[in-house]
């Protein structure tokens, strides 16, 4: 599962400039994901999902991009990842969910006409 980035180029602005103004901050908090990563015996797809899940959950469309973009590059189903959304609907309710499927549907074919 690929989340640590070492390269701050490859962020987001914001967060590429946080990490170049403190690299040491942003050095212990990839750490910190990555013994969070390796800390049970859950497998990198599901882990990516339960990750899009709080993305989804916190109604962070910058962190859903994210972990669908994650996602596609680790050949998860785009379908898989759309269900997350689906799934989200009786704990978080229908608009959640539907903003949630709109900011999976920016980065997969379905949302494509």
């Amino acid at each position: 599962m690929a989340d640590q980035i070492d390269d701050p180029e490859e962020l987001p602005s914001t967060a590429g400039e946080f990490a170049e103004e403190y690299p040491e901050v942003w050095e212990q908090y990839s750490d910190l994901g990555e013994a969070c990563s390796a800390a049970g015996p859950i497998d990198d797809e599901t882990k990516r999902l339960v990750k899009l899940a709080l993305s989804i959950g916190a109604q962070s469309e910058g962190a859903v991009h994210s972990h669908v973009r994650r996602g596609l590059d680790e050949d998860v189903d785009p379908e898989a990842l759309k269900q997350v959304a689906v799934l989200s609907i009786p704990t978080l309710g229908f608009p959640q969910a539907m903003a949630a499927i709109s900011w999976i549907e920016d980065l997969t074919d379905e949302g494509e006409t």
